[in-house]
């Protein structure tokens, strides 16, 4: 089964140095319907202004994975690291029994574009930890990239939770079909571009809910930057 949720069906909000889409329900929006998918809780699509950041602030006993599209992230952390995400990176940091940090576009006159992803973890109270790797773009070039899960290796960073992450990019010709495990759980979000995904024509923003599905058609790509997740039931 598909369920279809629209770019512009999103929770918003608009704090002037912040422009934020929630796909799931986050802070100040709250939809019955959408807490979550699975293990998933929150897919933040954010825009920072230049000279606009998150302050120093916590987290515990959650995965936290930060995609960034367009611009840089600075992170700074309780743990000592001090980071610059570009595009192309993935940043994994696991909350645990507890981490402060900050996120700041120091750009002058870029705007920060990127996604900031939670998932619940699988085991609570374990020690911080950080970890920021390239996904070369050739890697996803026409097929579906590793970028997270519980192994990590390769391009992958490891997460603390049952679920894997996947980046592609497909315009043209380019297609790819993965098998699902129709007991669990998958979610499809579209960041740029336009893509049929099992027959669903799909734009910026819109995603997919999947479950009791055995196949993943990705197809009919224009320009197409894809997320897929695997997720516990």
């Amino acid at each position: 089964m598909l369920t279809l949720r629209r770019s512009e069906d999103r929770g918003h909000a608009d704090h002037g140095w912040l422009q934020s889409a929630h796909s799931f329900s986050f802070a100040e929006y709250f939809d019955p319907a959408h807490q979550g998918w699975g293990n998933l809780l929150v897919i933040n699509e954010d825009r920072v202004a230049p000279g606009g950041g998150f302050g120093t602030h916590g987290h515990r006993d959650m995965e936290i994975i930060s995609y960034v599209l367009d611009g840089e992230l600075a992170h700074r952390d309780s743990m000592g690291n001090v980071k610059g995400i570009p595009p192309g990176d993935v940043q994994r940091m696991s909350a645990g029994t507890g981490v402060r940090h900050s996120e700041f576009n120091h750009a002058p006159d870029r705007t920060t574009h990127f996604l900031q992803i939670w998932i619940h973890p699988s085991q609570r109270g374990i020690a911080p930890s950080y970890e920021q790797k390239t996904v070369p773009t050739e890697s996803k070039r026409g097929r579906l990239s590793l970028i997270a899960s519980p192994a990590g290796g390769g391009h992958a960073v490891k997460i603390h939770a049952d679920a894997s992450l996947y980046a592609g990019l497909f315009d043209g010709e380019e297609a790819a079909k993965i098998p699902l495990n129709p007991e669990r759980k998958a979610y499809v979000h579209l960041v740029r571009g336009k893509l049929s995904v099992n027959g669903q024509a799909l734009g910026a923003g819109d995603a997919l809910k999947i479950e009791g599905e055995s196949q993943l058609n990705l197809q009919g790509g224009h320009d197409a930057e894809v997320l897929v997740f695997d997720l516990a039931p």
